[in-house]
């Protein structure tokens, strides 16, 4: 079990990852794949966030529970996490699976733990740390846990302090002075409830939090393991707006404040602004952080090759080929081909999980089939391209002129960004 050296002493931590439901706000891209397993950072998947969390906290016996299209998701945490035979360290998946006491799907991150409760218990464990799989922080979870300890709580929940506009779209959580939590309201919605869950009494550990501010929370708890096993007794199914809420009033339950950058990549602006961020100057999301390196499947792949390109403001991954193009304020993923003459503003490309053969380039081209990649004089702009998408030459790909909300032949738009589907086919020509 994986222990963890806090000022109350060892103590032995489990962690459980939640791998995601349908993720219907993130579609297309979750047409073919589960949120944690959506493409982040060129190179990257979300799910790739908490579990590098846990390794550099020193968590390494991690359980990853999985529903909704999850073939992707498997298939990318046995080819990126793998321990030593000397380790008890690992990285494992427990999918939704039909029991002689269940033959239903998870119906939330309760349901989910409750129906693996008899695999986790197996384990031997003070504490369960539960996780999203679907957002973009970087925390050492020995503070919160440590935290935990200190306040003997039987449950803690991370939150994060966010402005009046934020709090809407959150569970929102107020404390009195020692951090105990007494009142919780899932997405309040009208001024009377905002005024009354505004941030009044500030612990020692939450200077940096004003008053014009609330606690919402991040969907991350820490659970006593006999407390985990007393609260979902109950059929209760969500974490967030049934155990935690009801739990305040008979349990020791704490907020731990985080005070670093968390995103939540919900929607696909969320997403989009969030990759995008990361070629700024001063990203608000740094991957170039060695203290806490983010880890991912381990490929064996060239390094880019460019010949002529303008290129501002951009992250090029691992093994793309780009000729005589123009890149500005772009994501580029790995093995993406970009023909002569293509102009990317303000876009992420996926790239692509294979390269072609030259027979297959062959049988493309003489089907009329563009190939896998970018085709010359093709513009993209405000748009996202998902993985082996094959756009032929002289197309234009921009939301321009559209309605936010909008489905079309091989490309959706949403929340006024063009998307172009994993594997679609872009005809020469073509002007979305």
């Amino acid at each position: 079990m994986s222990q963890v050296l806090t000022k109350a002493g060892m103590s032995r931590v489990l962690a459980v990852v939640m791998g995601g439901g349908q993720g219907a706000r993130l579609f297309p891209l979750t047409l073919e794949r589960s949120k944690p397993a959506v493409p982040l950072a060129g190179k990257y998947r979300l799910v790739d966030i908490p579990i590098s969390n846990c390794i550099n906290s020193r968590l390494n016996e991690v359980y990853l529970l999985t529903q909704f299209n999850s073939a992707s998701l498997h298939r990318h945490i046995s080819h990126s996490y793998k321990f030593d035979h000397f380790s008890r360290g690992f990285v494992e998946i427990l999918a939704a699976e039909q029991t002689p006491t269940s033959d239903t799907w998870y119906q939330g991150t309760a349901d989910a733990v409750r129906k693996n409760l008899n695999h986790l218990l197996n384990n031997d464990f003070e504490h369960l740390l539960i996780l999203s799989g679907d957002q973009l922080y970087r925390m050492d979870f020995r503070e919160i846990i440590a935290s935990h300890i200190e306040r003997d709580a039987e449950v803690t929940v991370a939150t994060i302090p966010v402005d009046r506009e934020r709090a809407a779209g959150f569970g929102i959580m107020h404390h009195d002075e020692t951090g105990r939590i007494t009142r919780f309201v899932e997405k309040p919605d009208n001024d009377e409830a905002l005024d009354s869950l505004r941030v009044t009494d500030i612990h020692a550990e939450d200077q940096e939090v004003n008053t014009d501010q609330y606690l919402a929370s991040m969907g991350i708890y820490v659970f006593k393991r006999a407390t985990l096993v007393e609260l979902l007794e109950n059929e209760q199914t969500d974490f967030g707006k049934h155990i935690i809420p009801s739990a305040i009033d008979s349990h020791r339950v704490y907020s731990y404040t985080y005070k670093g950058y968390w995103e939540d990549i919900g929607t696909i602006r969320s997403f989009f602004e969030a990759n995008l961020d990361m070629v700024s100057t001063v990203p608000k999301f740094n991957f170039f952080q060695m203290e806490m390196p983010i880890y991912t499947r381990p490929r064996f792949m060239p390094a880019s090759k460019i010949n002529g390109a303008a290129i501002d403001q951009a992250i090029i991954s691992d093994g793309c080929i780009i000729d005589r193009s123009r890149i500005s304020q772009s994501l580029v993923g790995i093995r993406c081909l970009l023909a002569p003459g293509c102009r990317v503003h303000r876009s992420v490309l996926m790239g692509a999980d294979f390269y072609e053969t030259e027979v297959s380039k062959s049988d493309s081209l003489s089907k009329g089939i563009p190939l896998v990649g970018v085709g010359e004089n093709t513009r993209i702009e405000s748009a996202i391209i998902d993985k082996n998408a094959r756009i032929g030459a002289n197309c234009v790909i921009s939301p321009e002129g559209k309605p936010d909300h909008f489905d079309g032949e091989n490309y959706y738009v949403r929340e006024g960004i063009a998307i172009v589907p994993k594997g679609a086919v872009i005809p020469d020509g073509t002007v979305l």
